[in-house]
């Protein structure tokens, strides 16, 4: 019947706009899933990019990271101030300078007068030119013998007299040279091999490697006491630094830890990076001043000291914002590491010339340029996701 015929194809054609609805539905899910990953594609691209403009100059990566690729032109954040190269006036230089009473004097006679060729013995002196020369004394191993004398008594006893300190073996070498073999491998860094070939080559001492290892060990045990007073001194410090890096121990990660103030530095080896090695090092948990450091989380769990974030790994990462940034525009970052570079400029200029403090109009100066930038970055997109 026409009517039936007319509801069947209502219910056609309501049953196809119900489908193709179902299908757009599902091709719309189907896009916002695809716009979701890639928005997530652009923004791991983006993370892997940074990555790869990382360099020890821009990022907390060691030197070693960059193997022997040739690490990109550096980008300098000084400024020009147009003072000249070298000291400053008003810094205390270190020239070598003659000194009233040289240890000997040696006397220079001319030979005879330089025009008529007539000898000058006896002859009236009309001036001194003084020239100084600062040299080392001949260096030659002095070998000292002890002879341990035994006696007997009456009673039949014999007595051996008794070894100084420093002569408990046959053959050993002194304290002096101990102290070089020391200083070079600990205080140079120079490896166990280039310690005794140095000290071959300079006072023709024979010497191993083992020896070397061996004379350092015994120094290292003599040191408990002043360990101790080392980390007392760090812990009572009005400021000090705080930093860990990876270190490679019988091929297993471990790291080293440092505490140091202008006068004072402490490494210590330990298998954690955490809290757990903090605690082994003795000064965190007793430090009440300001503790600089890089931020990493476990500092702030101490929330005796006043935290600061170093100056070093702040220009690293304001380097890193300014190598993103296009070439040729304004960058807030590189304004706000200027800032910093010129403030501790400042620092160091006031301490060379012995002030108390800095030209505060300077400083303040500074400090606007510094607070602006800060206040535009958060302003501004990073410049990888500037469209």
């Amino acid at each position: 019947m026409p009517g039936d015929e007319a509801g069947s194809g209502d219910e056609i054609l309501a049953a196809l706009v119900a489908s193709l609805r179902a299908e757009l539905a599902e091709s719309q899910a189907a896009l916002a899933r695809v716009v979701e990953e890639l928005a997530q594609a652009r923004e791991r691209i983006t993370e892997l990019e940074a990555r790869l403009r990382q360099t020890p100059r821009n990022s907390s990566r060691p030197p070693s990271s960059e193997g022997l690729d040739k690490p990109p032109p550096r980008r300098s954040l000084r400024r020009k101030t147009g003072r000249k190269p070298g000291g400053q006036d008003g810094h205390e230089g270190s020239t070598l300078a003659q000194v009233a009473r040289p240890d000997r004097e040696l006397r220079h006679e001319p030979g005879c007068c330089g025009r008529c060729g007539a000898g000058l013995a006896g002859r009236p002196v009309t001036g001194v030119e003084r020239r100084q020369v600062f040299d080392l004394p001949e260096v030659a191993v002095r070998v000292t013998g002890h002879q341990l004398i035994e006696r007997e008594c009456s009673c039949g006893q014999r007595t051996r007299a008794a070894a100084p300190a420093g002569a408990e073996g046959p053959v050993q070498y002194g304290p002096r040279i101990a102290a070089i073999i020391v200083y070079l491998y600990a205080g140079q860094f120079l490896s166990k091999q280039r310690t005794a070939q140095a000290l071959a080559e300079l006072f023709g001492i024979p010497l191993s490697s083992g020896t070397v290892a061996m004379v350092t060990a015994r120094a290292a045990g003599r040191l408990g006491g002043f360990l101790e007073r080392v980390r007392d001194n760090i812990a009572t410090a009005e400021v000090a630094g705080f930093d860990e890096t990876g270190f490679r121990v019988d091929g297993r990660l471990h790291w080293v830890h440092c505490a140091r103030t202008g006068k004072y530095t402490l490494f210590m080896v330990h298998p954690r990076r955490g809290r757990q090695a903090m605690e082994a090092m003795g000064i965190l948990g007793r430090f009440a001043g300001v503790a600089v450091h890089d931020a990493w989380a476990p500092y702030d769990t101490y929330a005796a000291p006043d935290h600061q974030l170093c100056c070093a790994h702040a220009l690293r990462e304001l380097q890193a914002v300014t190598d993103a940034a296009p070439a040729g525009q304004w960058c807030w970052a590189a304004q706000a590491a200027e800032a910093i570079i010129a403030m501790q400029d400042l620092a160091r200029e006031a301490i060379g010339q012995g002030r108390d403090a800095v030209d505060p109009a300077e400083l303040a100066a500074q400090i606007r340029l510094f607070r602006s930038a800060v206040l535009a970055g958060p302003a501004r997109p990073p410049p990888a996701l500037e469209r």
